[in-house]
Formats: C-alpha cells, sequence, structure tokens
C-alpha cells in the first residue's frame, strides 16, 4: 500500500518527466547557458519537492517558471554578493589580503547569511546589509530606506534573529 509520501514522490516524478524538458530549455533560452539551466531546472523540482504540495499544482508550466525565476534572483544576488567582496579584496594592498582559504570560508560564510536572510522582505535584507557591511549607524540606515530609525531596529531585530535561528538549526 502506497503512502502520501510516495504518492507526492509519484506525482513530482510525473511533473518531472513531463516539464523538465520544456524548464530546462526555458532557462537556457533566459540565462544563456545550458550547465547553470540544468542545476535552475533540478533545484526546481528540489524545491516541488521540498514543498510537499505538487498534488496541487493546477497549472505546472506558470508555477514551475515561478519558482525557477525565485531561483534565479537567489543566484544572482548571490554571485553580486560574492562579486562585491571579491572586487573589496582585489582593492586591498596585497600585504592585507586575507589568505585564500580565509577568502573561501568568507565567501562560505556570505552564502551562508544570504541563505539564512532568504524570505524576509527586502527592506530588512538591506538595512542588515547595510548595517553590517556598510557599518552605517540606525539614523543613517533609515535615511537611505527612508523610514523610522525604530523601523530600521525592528528590521535588524527580524534579521539578526533569523541568522541565529540559521545557525542553531
Amino acid at each position: 500500500m502506497a503512502g502520501p509520501e510516495h504518492t507526492l514522490h509519484r506525482t513530482v516524478e510525473t511533473l518531472y518527466v513531463d516539464h523538465h524538458g520544456w524548464l530546462q530549455g526555458w532557462l537556457r533560452r533566459k540565462l544563456g547557458d545550458s550547465f547553470v539551466a540544468a542545476d535552475l531546472a533540478q533545484d526546481t523540482f528540489v524545491s516541488v519537492l521540498k514543498a510537499g504540495n505538487a498534488d496541487g499544482i493546477h497549472e505546472p508550466r506558470p508555477f514551475l517558471a515561478t519558482i525557477a525565476r525565485r531561483l534565479m534572483a537567489h543566484r544572482h544576488r548571490r554571485q553580486l554578493l560574492e562579486t562585491e567582496y571579491l572586487d573589496m579584496l582585489a582593492a586591498l594592498p596585497e600585504a592585507l589580503a586575507p589568505s585564500p582559504e580565509t577568502q573561501c570560508l568568507a565567501l562560505e560564510a556570505l552564502r551562508q547569511v544570504d541563505a539564512a536572510l532568504d524570505g524576509l522582505p527586502p527592506a530588512v535584507k538591506e538595512a542588515f546589509l547595510l548595517a553590517h557591511l556598510e557599518d552605517l549607524s540606525y539614523a543613517d540606515i533609515a535615511e537611505r530606506l527612508g523610514v523610522s530609525g525604530s523601523s530600521v531596529k525592528q528590521y535588524l531585530m527580524r534579521a539578526n534573529r533569523q541568522c541565529l535561528f540559521a545557525l542553531t538549526a
């Protein structure tokens, strides 16, 4: 007798067989890179599997495209963060530059922070990054975001809590 988990896997398998080729082609046209398209297509189906709601999908292609767009945006944001970090390192005098091992550890930490902040509203993420990467005061962040200082405090508490939960998970 098949349980709900087996049914979910069969539903995702059918979804995969019916739409993987289309999704990978769509991503390849959007990105111009077949390897990245293949990775993001796989990640999309993994996301569907983890969500556990494949049986409720009524229009698979728009649904899959929405997930894939979110994953593309996340990948792009992570690449920007890494590029900014590497550009900052390149601007340092050689004597002050961290070792390759330290650079690798720092990039991994940036990826973990980015993943921890995923799902938070953009203003909360931006406040966190302004506070921790640019070392701005609450007042400066509030001015930059066009919000009150108390909003900045709430944003930072929320983002810091999110990071703390991610670290302890």
